[in-house]
């Protein structure tokens, strides 16, 4: 009978409801995902710059080469925590989605209909083009348009957003204040040439592969994208 009747009228507001809560909740757990992997990765990259700078003041032969990895795991480093801050944006931008949603529903019941949101086309269209949601996100938008929620499917264009949009000096100026950061706040001795380093490195520490470990590093930020 229910089987009929959604192939005549289409799914209950119930229906389209628990169908939205439901890709809501898919997103979120995504979301959750890659936020917690990108905290790895930023622990990982902080551990990099950190060996890299006992590596210039162990081996005076090695410190030019060894101070530019610095910058370049900084800069890598600066990537991951732009990406977490973009995610961590969206994943506020979904909750309020899932707010208006159900307030939506909610008033159908009380007015006996669905008053389109702008402001939730508005927030589905930021999300939709985010690369790590992009395909739930058009099922959300599409329940959504069949439910009356919204009017039109969003677009499917995607912003060139980049994650190292800034300046060359102003992204260095960034770079410099992460080197503070690891190096000076967390082993204020790194900062100090001729100090003695008390935590001697170990064997991995000294046959490490810095262009290895860079390219493991973005292969692991742009998986987080697909």
């Amino acid at each position: 009978m229910d089987a009929t009747r959604r192939y005549f009228f289409g799914p209950t507001p119930e229906e389209h409801k628990r169908k939205c809560n439901s890709l809501l909740r898919a997103n979120t757990r995504k979301l959750d995902r890659d936020l917690l992997q990108l905290k790895q990765l930023e622990a990982k990259t902080r551990t990099f710059i950190l060996q890299a700078s006992k590596r210039a003041q162990r081996n005076p032969s090695q410190a030019v080469q060894a101070r530019q990895e610095t910058r370049i795991f900084a800069r890598e480093l600066l990537r991951v925590r732009r990406q977490e801050q973009r995610l961590a944006t969206s994943k506020a931008t979904l909750a309020s989605v899932g707010m208006q949603v159900n307030e939506a529903f909610a008033m159908r019941k009380i007015e006996g209909s669905i008053r389109n949101s702008t402001g939730i086309m508005r927030d589905v269209n930021s999300l939709v083009r985010l690369p790590e949601l992009m395909g739930t996100m058009r099922e959300l938008s599409q329940e959504l348009v069949k439910a009356g929620i919204m009017e039109e499917m969003v677009s499917d264009s995607l912003d060139s957003d980049g994650l190292m949009e800034d300046g060359d000096e102003e992204a260095e100026a960034e770079v410099d204040k992460i080197l503070g950061e690891v190096l000076r706040d967390k082993m204020p001795a790194a900062q100090v040439p001729g100090e003695p380093v008390g935590q001697q490195p170990t064997a991995e520490e000294e046959d490490l592969d810095s262009e290895e470990m860079l390219a493991q590093m973005r292969g692991k930020l742009e998986a987080l994208k697909s």
